[in-house]
């Protein structure tokens, strides 16, 4: 598994071609021994006797990737208990755009075929390209999970495929919320409706979000375990996943000119259908008797009860609750609750259309816990989280339990549950708000990522915020991320050395940058700075989060290399740390230049990185333990 530029289509990414152009060089097949195809690691252990690895070519003659297109009727679900993210794959099917971006179509059997398949995923925040070759779980030379109707067409079998190595095995695939497959393969937001509360227009709200291109899935909720996917006498199976793949508005007959609204949905078993009036359609006042629950997946936060479109601005904030330290559970436990990892927001613009002439700010927070699913062989399940708004005034520093002792929010989650993510939309008025990401329990110990839309300032508190992506990466940015992958591998993490080569021979390429390379040390330093977890090693988001900085650090360079020599005079090097937001006193001016000038009185870019690597880890700390002095300040709001 590795990780893409955004802009990069991955047919053409050299790290797929690497591999293509090897297989036909040694005129061999690609294979994989990954933990995905090891019968002991699969879902039924009663079948592992019985179960064989084929590849495509010895189940059928003329084995196709997709027949005819695409389409809803190709993904038949087998015996894995996976129909939420199959619902999902049969939503996707009715947006080429999106469809082909998470299995691009250029792919065969025949022509420079390598036994190579791809496919791209959201994985929180991150869009990650899967290599799986054509070797499929067969039981008496049939495929045993996901299968098209198509008996030669294999798109839906090598996806599931995929989507179980980015997961850890297709038995961490069963059981699941439709919304997670549909996040995974858009990167949208998911808002949920229970059809006792659901707005009044939800047929409208429905009928808008496929016209937007957005993901809609359906249940019907079983209070009994044991009665999870039992076929209704409707037809309808309970505890199971549907799609909805079209609403429409039709006569009722030539002879009556009332319309029936209908709503179209896709059952991933393939068969098992409403046996109530219309046929595979039903009305959309049937649809609401039976299902109790809709899940919208908004490729934009888009408002859908309005008739208007709003362009959201939307951010990233990952962060961790760590035992002993900031895990510290919900508002019932007020002497831990506080630790918790706070984000300040700041809501600048007021709705422009509101219906009720109240002046407000709409924005939707989605909490999300991350990796559970993969860790579930180790025993992991799903927290049950939430989270609280609280408005606050100015304050940039980590609120004290005093503060909520005090104080009541002014928002939160509906309630604390265990799903992978908790979404709601809130309007507030303008201000400053500070946001607080929990478990129910305390000293529960992960990661998460918190998304916000329509805020205009998000960022920990006490911390520095990430520098924002434009959603645009350059040709140089996407050189470097190719370098990382390829020395990364399979783990996607480096070294400190590994960084060393990556950083070398992207700058080893910029004739207006001198440097001798980077040394050892300061790839160490880096190492150090970005490294969370305390592995020694940097992930590709902490490694895009670094590679933000040298980029920010770059510029202010640039700017004061005046006679474009690619060094900066060391009397420069007060200007370029102020500009990098931090403040010293002259004495450590004085011993910054003796450190890291040469005789020349030049500083190189390594050196210059060096000198802010050290400056921004020394305040990090200092910040961390409220150590800052008068002789010592950070600028927090950085970008």
């Amino acid at each position: 598994m590795c990780s893409l530029p955004h802009s990069v289509h991955p047919l053409i990414h050299p790290f797929i071609q690497n591999i293509k152009n090897n297989q036909k060089q040694y005129q061999s097949l690609y294979s994989i021994s990954e933990s995905v195809c090891n019968i002991s690691k699969l879902l039924y252990q009663s079948y592992t006797n019985s179960l064989m690895i084929c590849v495509l070519q010895e189940i059928c003659d003329n084995p196709q990737f997709i027949v005819g297109g695409a389409s809803r009727t190709d993904i038949c679900q087998g015996d894995l208990g996976d129909c939420w993210m199959l619902a999902a794959i049969a939503s996707l099917t009715l947006n080429d755009k999106l469809l082909y971006r998470i299995v691009p179509q250029e792919q065969s059997f025949s022509e420079g075929y390598a036994g190579i398949f791809h496919f791209q995923f959201w994985h929180y925040g991150d869009w990650v390209d899967v290599v799986v070759d054509d070797r499929i779980p067969t039981f008496n030379n049939q495929l045993v999970f996901t299968k098209s109707a198509e008996r030669n067409e294999f798109w839906s079998a090598l996806l599931e495929k995929a989507y179980a190595k980015l997961h850890g095995s297709y038995e961490a695939l069963k059981g699941g919320n439709t919304a997670e497959a549909m996040e995974d393969f858009t990167g949208g937001v998911t808002e949920f409706y229970e059809m006792t509360e659901a707005p009044k227009e939800l047929y409208k709200i429905m009928k808008k979000a496929l016209q937007r291109g957005s993901l809609m899935g359906c249940s019907i909720d079983s209070l009994v375990p044991a009665r999870f996917e039992t076929r209704t006498t409707t037809g309808l199976v309970k505890g199971h996943a549907y799609s909805v793949t079209a609403v429409e508005e039709c006569k009722q007959s030539q002879q009556k000119e009332s319309k029936v609204r209908l709503v179209r949905l896709r059952n991933p078993w393939g068969q098992v259908e409403w046996n109530g009036p219309w046929s595979d359609k039903m009305s959309f006042e049937d649809f609401k008797k039976n299902y109790t629950k809709i899940e919208i997946c908004n490729l934009t936060p888009d408002a859908l009860e309005d008739d208007k479109l709003h362009k959201w601005t939307v951010s990233v904030n990952e962060g961790r609750w760590v035992r002993g330290c900031s895990a510290g559970g919900c508002r019932n436990y007020p002497d831990t609750f506080w630790t918790n990892p706070q984000y300040r927001l700041r809501l600048l613009e007021e709705d422009d259309d509101s219906e009720d002439n109240e002046v407000a700010c709409t924005f939707v927070v989605a909490l999300m816990q991350k990796n559970r699913r993969r860790e579930r062989k180790l025993g992991a399940n799903l927290f049950t989280i939430g989270f609280s708004i609280y408005e606050m005034h100015g304050n940039k520093q980590h609120m004290q339990k005093e503060f909520f002792m005090s104080s009541t929010s002014k928002a939160r989650s509906r309630a604390y549950i265990n799903l992978r993510e908790v979404t709601q939309r809130f309007r507030l008025s303008r201000g400053e708000y500070v946001i607080i990401p929990s478990t129910y329990e305390p000293h529960q110990e992960g990661e998460f990522i918190l998304r916000f839309s329509r805020v205009y300032f998000t960022t920990p508190m006490s911390d520095q915020p990430a520098p924002a992506s434009t959603g645009e990466e350059s040709e140089e940015d996407q050189q470097f991320l190719s370098i990382f992958q390829q020395i990364a591998g399979d783990q996607m993490e480096i070294s400190a050395n590994e960084l060393k080569d990556v950083l070398n021979k992207v700058v080893s390429k910029q004739k207006d940058i001198h440097t001798e390379g980077f040394s050892r040390e300061s790839c160490r330093s880096m190492i150090a700075l970005m490294d969370m977890d305390g592995k020694g090693r940097i992930n590709l988001q902490e490694f895009r989060q670094l590679w933000n900085k040298l980029k920010q650090w770059q510029g202010i360079f640039k700017q004061y290399d005046f006679d474009h020599t690619g060094t900066i005079s060391s009397y420069e090097m007060r200007n370029t740390i102020n500009d990098a937001g931090f403040r010293l006193n002259n004495q450590l001016y004085d011993i910054i230049t003796m450190r890291y000038a040469n005789e020349n009185m030049n500083v190189d870019f390594d050196s210059f990185v060096s000198c802010l690597v050290r400056l921004e880890g020394m305040f990090s700390k200092l910040l961390s333990f409220s150590l800052a002095s008068k002789l010592i300040k950070l600028n927090v709001l950085i970008s």
